[in-house]
C-alpha cells in the first residue's frame, strides 16, 4: 500500500516537473524543473530496485547535464529589459 502511495506521489512530481519544463519561460526556472523531473525519475529507479540506472541518472543528468545547463544560463543572462535586447 505504501509502495503505491510513494509511486502516485513520485509520479505526479514528475509529471508536474515536466509541464513545468515546458510551460516556464524563464530558463533558470526551468532547469530547476528539469532537476526536480530527473530526481524524480532516479527515485522511481530505486523503487524498482534498480540502483545501477538509478546511479547513472545521478552522476549524469543530474550532475552533469543540469549543471552544464545552469552554467549557460547563468552566463547567457542579462540584467536588460527584453525590449533593449532584442531591438
Amino acid at each position: 500500500m505504501i509502495e503505491t502511495i510513494a509511486f502516485a506521489l513520485f509520479a505526479a512530481v514528475t509529471l508536474a516537473s515536466a509541464l513545468g519544463v515546458v510551460l516556464v519561460e524563464d530558463a533558470w526556472h526551468a532547469a530547476l524543473f528539469l532537476g526536480a523531473a530527473l530526481s524524480s525519475l532516479a527515485v522511481h529507479y530505486v523503487m524498482l530496485q534498480a540502483t545501477f540506472p538509478a546511479t547513472m541518472q545521478v552522476l549524469v543528468y543530474i550532475g552533469g547535464v543540469l549543471v552544464l545547463i545552469t552554467f549557460a544560463v547563468m552566463l547567457t543572462r542579462t540584467d536588460r529589459p527584453k525590449s533593449e535586447v532584442y531591438s
